[in-house]
């Protein structure tokens, strides 16, 4: 599979997409408009390992509803992501059997490495 989740209005995505350089193939996923399925979600789950890996700590939501201070567990991760789209930690490339979560420089770089180097 070679998919992009990501947020169309994200200027932070729409850097990472240019960073990138996607082949034309790619499926590129608004999660705005097309908001992640539940198969989805588990795609990336067993590619990643955990729902938190996928989860956004960073969004307003989070902190708008208090949830770090909640003990979360793995099925409250999946339920939020699954009920709003900012609960997930965006970009997320998934290139053949690789996952890459988030905008870290080192995510990005790494995605683009595996893309481009096979």
């Amino acid at each position: 599979m070679k998919k992009i989740y990501h947020l169309k209005s994200c200027s932070t995505c729409i850097r990472i997409i240019k960073t990138l350089e996607l082949p034309s193939d790619f499926v590129f996923q608004d999660i705005k408009s097309d908001e992640i399925t539940t198969e989805q979600l588990e795609e990336l789950h067993m590619l990643s390992g955990s729902y938190e890996a996928l989860f956004s700590k960073r969004a307003q939501r989070y902190k708008a509803l208090g949830l770090k201070d909640k003990n979360l567990t793995e099925k409250d991760f999946k339920n939020y992501i699954l009920e709003h789209y900012t609960f997930l930690s965006r970009p997320v490339v998934v290139y053949n059997d690789q996952i890459f979560i988030g905008n870290s420089a080192k995510t990005v770089e790494a995605a683009k490495k595996a893309i481009h180097e096979s």
